[in-house]
């Protein structure tokens, strides 16, 4: 006899049934959350929320936030679900300031974290919260002032002459060649990382299958799992905490763990002081008793996790900008060429020697890479968590204690109000004028507040010596293989090009005269 009836397959039928009940019913507990609170939500589908096209990688979080962003039109905010989880998308500027800035006692935490067992990831300073935070953000920063980077702009400048090196030897004359543009930028990235910050001279561009080079490169591969594993750390922190996810994934972070210390072994064996990143990890391994907070200890993995973490911002998430101008600048030549008679103006000052001094007095380029990040953020949304009830200050809403708010900088940076014609690549909306003019809190690539990208500047000083190096003596125009326009890769979180690939001839370019 059965349990229920007399029937095993039927029991099986209506036991099944009660359990598909009860997750639905779990399921859609907080459906209507935000709905109850008087704010404009979008309906929710069952077990998925609002999520279901990025949880399948058919569509990036950056559109999915666009649009929410878009349908929500005359609204300071907007509900909306990631699973069964309430989520709170802003899109009054007044309110993001104060997120960020004003109260952000309130907002210090991001919501996006990662598995606490793994430590590599989990303390990075992009993934850590207070108080460790603070301690780590105020011992990192004097890595990044302008004294430091003028230090090392002579490293950066070897690494940009091997790329002369590479560049050159590809013969370039006459019409040219057709070049996957991201290799190349990678491997420049990836040099100047190593250099400036580890002391390593890896020489990608003659030594392309490092083990160095080819573990950077997977912690951001585009295939199904890994597409999956960061989704979770940005939007689905429980998921990631239960499924043991790694930041860095599996490989790289083994990897990486292991080639990280034996360098800051190496470099504490010998004595050797390079003023760099390792410098700083070293200090803070000696005096880790002058920083321990309770239930938190800055051991060897949380030192790992601040090396490890620079190396894959400053090489993938720099090396996208760059990869994004050159495109842009291919499809308009007139403004390429307008920067090139500027590189080469400047060079002409500065007696035909590329020097930080030089690379500073770039207008027009700083307004062409502001441009660059305006359309293509590295990371197109923040994402922050309530540290206690918190009273939106001017509206009927009060947010309870950890509940997720996001930011939709892509979608701010492509709100026709703020920048007309969007889609237009156009540098003159940072001329001088246009930027006393623009509001606040309505472009921030790099952040925004105290938790604005610390390595921002030093970013910027490569992707401007990338430049110089590449238009000084090259042009670049679209080719047969040069998708137009250029296709957001849905499976990855950051704003990267469909399979991670751009296509651009280049060749020698003629000498551009008044």
């Amino acid at each position: 006899m059965a349990l229920i009836t007399d029937c095993w397959a039927l029991d099986g039928i209506i036991i099944i049934t009660i359990l598909i009940i009860i997750a639905y019913l779990y399921m859609t507990r907080n459906f209507k959350y935000w709905k109850k609170r008087g704010v404009l939500e979008i309906t929710p589908i069952p077990f998925m929320g609002n999520f279901m096209e990025c949880l399948f990688l058919k569509k990036t979080p950056l559109y999915f936030l666009k649009e929410l962003y878009d349908q929500a039109k005359d609204e300071p905010y907007v509900g909306f679900y990631i699973l069964d989880k309430p989520i709170l998308l802003l899109r009054d500027r007044e309110i993001i300031k104060n997120i960020l800035i004003k109260d952000f006692s309130i907002f210090y935490d991001r919501y996006a974290t990662g598995n606490p067992k793994d430590r590599i990831g989990y303390t990075s300073l992009f993934s850590i919260n207070n108080p460790a935070w603070k301690i780590l953000r105020t011992k990192l920063s004097p890595f990044f002032t302008s004294g430091k980077l003028k230090k090392m702009f002579g490293l950066m400048l070897e690494c940009g002459n091997h790329l002369d090196e590479y560049l050159d030897s590809l013969k370039l004359d006459g019409k040219g060649q057709i070049i996957e543009m991201i290799d190349v930028s990678a491997k420049l990235t990836m040099d100047m990382i190593s250099s400036t910050t580890y002391g390593l001279n890896v020489n990608t561009f003659k030594n392309p299958n490092l083990d160095f080079f080819k573990y950077g490169k997977k912690i951001f591969i585009n295939n199904y799992l890994r597409g999956l594993e960061i989704l979770a750390m940005f939007f689905l922190p429980n998921i990631t905490r239960i499924a043991g996810l790694k930041f860095f994934g599996t490989e790289s972070t083994a990897f990486l763990r292991k080639f990280f210390w034996e360098t800051m072994t190496k470099r504490m064996e010998s004595g050797e002081k390079r003023h760099d990143l390792i410098d700083i990890l070293i200090e803070l391994k000696k005096n880790n008793h002058d920083y321990k907070i309770e239930g938190f200890e800055f051991d060897e993995d949380v030192l790992m996790a601040q090396a490890v973490s620079f190396f894959s911002a400053g090489f993938d998430t720099t090396s996208q900008p760059i990869i994004f101008t050159l495109y842009e600048l291919a499809l308009q030549p007139d403004i390429q060429n307008t920067l090139r008679k500027e590189i080469h103006q400047a060079l002409n000052n500065f007696d035909g020697k590329i020097t930080f001094d030089m690379i500073m007095s770039l207008p027009y380029m700083n307004m062409v890479i502001s441009e660059t990040l305006r359309k293509y953020p590295p990371l197109g949304f923040l994402n922050r968590k309530t540290m206690e009830t918190y009273q939106i200050p001017n509206f009927n809403l009060v947010l309870e204690k950890d509940t997720p708010v996001y930011i939709p900088m892509f979608a701010l940076h492509y709100d026709p109000e703020y920048f007309p014609n969007p889609e237009k690549f156009d540098p003159e909306r940072f001329n001088e004028e246009n930027k006393r003019n623009m509001p606040l809190c309505v472009y921030f690539p790099f952040g925004d507040g105290p938790h604005k990208c610390i390595g921002n500047r030093f970013a910027l000083l490569m992707i401007k010596l990338a430049l110089i190096k590449i238009l000084n003596k090259y042009e670049v125009t679209p080719c047969e293989k040069t998708t137009i326009p250029v296709i957001i890769d849905p499976v990855i979180t950051l704003t990267a090009p469909l399979n991670k690939v751009i296509y651009l001839n280049m060749r020698k370019a003629n000498i551009v005269t008044d």
